[in-house]
């Protein structure tokens, strides 16, 4: 008895490792299938709760994760690419497109799943092709899931001869409040709601669990399911954690309203499988998608209600960091060239003051060391590199327009800006790795070394916002003061290195915090170079 206890449990874990692996190799196979749009998809359809429903449930089938989504979700709301109501619709959706698994598992082929496995390692294998890899990566995936599916049947056959699972099952179905803690804990212990689908399937296909007992599991999966998107938003913006707030109390909700309604709507489930002819499997994933279906049907109408909710929860201020372009409108391209030059001036000059901003969060980060400044840096140069991508995309449809001698010279002056603009982030963002290096290997600057810092980054806050404002008005006089105080940066970073040097030598510093403070000034004085080079447009258009 002892051996088949052993072999039970090791088939159940082997199978359900299988199965998790299966899983996560398709939907990575799917994604790259896909392209890597993903996120687009959510950026751009995402105008309208409902838009945002549909963008949710197709991402979740194609990443086959509705715990992906979420989390990528709140990565885009902490970034500041989507808003806090954008990502309620999102998150309902994500629950709809989740139901796709189950629908897979569904389909009786389990025996089928070497087979299956065999021809995506082929695929993978013996092409070069990667669109073909990636199809056999996805083959595989679903090839590996049936497998482990299968085998994790086999391991919990055994299950109905023991009288404590009976007991459970008995007690479950009694108490469906049982049903769904154990779901809850099972899918937070995994980390994925279509591996406790499955295993519910299998113990429904294998009658373990009769339908009463089974659908409270079901509905405790989708509040296990939470768990990821909470984790993703610890420490991240208002925002975020509000949208992995609204997807645990959208799911509480969906939770006790169906075990107030468990009574009709097992009745419902039992009608529908027998009226389709429904295999166990099958019927769980029908329960399972009319549960998420009807759940985003009943709550979508009080998105408001939800999101007033959610605020009043989790107060504060959503993030200010607006990443999307806003003065790009692909119509002045046609009709007006010279006005749509006027509009990507207006975003690049954006761009300026979200560089400013940023190295200005930088330096209060370089001083107090309070994670939220690194976390609004942070955001501000995911923000820069995304309008880097707008405004070169925009400029670049620009080119083949009919433009002036005066407006050519303008759009590549506004070209070589962003380049600069999009770089100063990449820099601060380096001073904000170097700075976290020095706390976490606590490394400390002396306090001569701190005040030197202060002044370098006091003067090239003052360069960078001085070559936004040259550039906004096409100043020559501004852009002369921006070339001579970036002389001064230059002088300043030999000077602090010499200054250094002796510290060290005198023994007052170490080593690793020589290297810390160096780098720091090094990227501050990369910094100015790309303010120069903003004002060297500017002296350039004026030279011509």
């Amino acid at each position: 008895m002892e051996f088949d206890v052993q072999q039970m449990i090791f088939e159940f874990i082997g199978g359900l490792g299988i199965f998790l692996f299966g899983l996560k190799y398709m939907g990575d196979g799917l994604q790259q299938t896909a392209g890597d749009n993903l996120r687009n998809l959510l950026d751009r359809f995402t105008r309208n709760p409902f838009m945002g429903v549909i963008a949710g449930a197709v991402t979740t089938a194609l990443l086959q994760s509705s715990s992906t989504t979420t989390v990528l979700t709140v990565g885009l709301v902490n970034a500041g690419f989507m808003s806090f109501r954008q990502a309620i619709g999102v998150i309902m959706g994500a629950n709809i497109g989740t139901t796709m698994t189950a629908f897979i598992i569904g389909i009786d082929v389990k025996e089928y799943g070497l087979p299956i496995i065999a021809v995506g390692a082929f695929m993978i294998f013996f092409f070069k092709n990667k669109k073909v890899t990636y199809i056999g990566q996805t083959i595989f995936g679903l090839g590996a899931l049936f497998f482990g599916l299968e085998m994790m049947s086999g391991g919990m056959k055994p299950l109905r001869s023991l009288e404590a699972f009976q007991e459970l099952t008995l007690n479950m179905s009694q108490n469906p409040i049982l049903g769904v803690v154990v779901g809850t804990v099972f899918t937070v212990i995994v980390q994925s709601s279509s591996a406790t689908i499955g295993v519910l399937q299998g113990l429904y296909g294998e009658g373990l669990v009769n339908l009463q007992a089974a659908l409270p599991v079901l509905f405790g999966d989708n509040i296990g399911t939470t768990i990821t998107a909470v984790l993703a938003a610890i420490g991240a913006s208002v925002g975020a954690r509000r949208a992995a707030f609204t997807h645990v109390i959208f799911n509480m909700l969906g939770a006790i309203l169906f075990l107030l309604l468990l009574k009709p709507f097992t009745l419902y489930t039992e009608w529908l499988a027998k009226t389709l002819d429904l295999n166990p499997e099958m019927t769980i994933a029908f329960a399972h998608g009319s549960f998420n279906i009807a759940n985003t049907l009943l709550q979508f109408p009080f998105i408001a209600v939800l999101a007033w909710v959610v605020v009043k929860l989790v107060p504060g201020e959503e993030s200010a960091v607006d990443s999307k372009p806003q003065h790009l409108d692909p119509i002045f391209i046609e009709q007006s060239p010279s006005l749509a030059l006027d509009q990507a001036k207006e975003e690049v000059l954006r761009m300026g003051d979200l560089a400013y901003k940023g190295l200005e969060e930088t330096s209060s980060y370089s001083n107090n060391l309070k994670q939220k400044h690194a976390e609004v840096a942070l955001q501000l140069e995911d923000a820069l590199n995304n309008l880097d991508r707008k405004i070169t995309d925009y400029l670049v449809k620009l080119s083949v327009a009919p433009l002036t001698d005066e407006d050519s010279r303008k759009h590549s002056a506004l070209l070589d800006s962003v380049r600069d603009y999009e770089r100063i982030g990449d820099h601060f963002e380096n001073i904000i790795e170097l700075i976290d290096y020095k706390v976490s290997n606590k490394v400390d600057l002396t306090g001569q070394a701190q005040e030197d810092l202060n002044d370098m980054f006091n003067l090239t806050l003052m360069t960078v916002r001085q070559a936004t404002k040259a550039l906004e008005t096409m100043d020559r006089e501004e852009a002369l003061a921006v070339v001579q105080k970036e002389d001064q940066i230059d002088q300043m970073e030999r000077t602090y290195r010499k200054k250094h040097i002796l510290r060290l030598n005198e023994g007052l510093c170490t080593g690793q915090a020589g290297i810390v403070f160096v780098d720091i000034i090094s990227n501050l004085e990369r910094i100015g170079d790309h303010a120069v080079n903003i004002a060297e447009e500017v002296l350039g258009e004026e030279d011509q």
